[in-house]
């Protein structure tokens, strides 16, 4: 079974059985109809019961929605040149389950599917689907790109999203993130959510003495002495990052998780969106 194969099955496994559980989808739509009261039952999100109504009846009771409107989902891919990097697997494999997960996840709900693939242009764009097929295309794209040599340019990809979205969209950026975004404005006009994709080795690298190392974005060539002074001013510096990214977030209400390549993508996913 090639790469591509397992990613899938993997995926649609979890989505479809362990991953969403008693839940309809680790989505929720943009809009809901009130319809009735019922009383609690085992299962029920306790998120929708109403406090109110339980007090005076002295017993649990929920309110029963309906969605008024599909959910268009734009699962985006940034695949520059430090995704190519992994002590088990690579990043850039990483980005491709984390994209298979979140669409399927949008197809079981029934919801409208885009993908895009972004370097410091726009590399790949499907156009909004409700097809497994879609699926297969995106990630084939993800696994079968040569992000050696790519940049990333943010406010490229923020400017490409605002004016080729018109309706209002849950847009999921997944990347490795160690340049800062600005999505402020992207993020007044749609829900934007960041999904951090990290190895633990590029966070906290081992002392390696004198070593040769290639950048993978500029290809440049980096000697030095990687004692141990000089790796825990590294990750000093990769921590410090990571706080002034999260703060932006924060500013810009994104919403953000850190997925390793050695974690369980579901669980992370599966924490993020059921925390909405």
């Amino acid at each position: 079974m090639s790469k591509l194969q397992k990613i899938l099955v993997r995926a649609r496994r979890q989505v479809f059985s362990e991953m969403v559980g008693n839940n309809p989808s680790v989505f929720q739509g943009e809009g809901y109809d009130f319809i009735e009261l019922r009383e609690y039952m085992p299962g029920d999100d306790i998120r929708h019961i109403d406090w109110n109504i339980s007090a005076k009846m002295q017993k649990p009771f929920i309110k029963i929605f309906r969605e008024e409107r599909e959910l268009n989902v734009v699962v985006v891919s940034v695949l520059n040149g430090s995704v190519h990097f992994g002590s088990k697997k690579f990043k850039q494999e990483s980005i491709a389950e984390i994209i298979a997960l979140l669409s399927f996840s949008t197809l079981k709900n029934g919801d409208l599917l885009s993908s895009y693939i972004f370097t410091d242009k726009m590399v790949s764009a499907l156009k909004p689907s409700k097809k497994m097929s879609q699926i297969q295309k995106s990630v084939d794209e993800i696994l079968n790109f040569n992000a050696l040599n790519q940049k990333v340019d943010f406010k490229f990809i923020a400017d490409t999203l605002y004016k080729r979205l018109k309706r209002k969209s849950l847009i999921v950026v997944v990347g490795d993130f160690f340049e800062i975004p600005n999505f402020a404005v992207l993020a007044k006009k749609h829900e934007v959510v960041a999904v951090v994709v990290r190895d633990l080795l590029e966070e906290t690298p081992p002392e390696m003495g004198f070593s040769s190392l290639l950048d993978p974005e500029s290809g440049a060539v980096l000697e030095g002495d990687f004692n141990a002074s000089s790796v825990k001013a590294y990750s000093a510096k990769v921590h410090a990052h990571d706080h002034e990214l999260y703060n932006t977030f924060r500013k810009h209400q994104v919403r953000f998780t850190k997925i390793y390549t050695s974690s369980s993508a579901s669980v992370e996913l599966r924490r993020l969106f059921e925390g909405r």
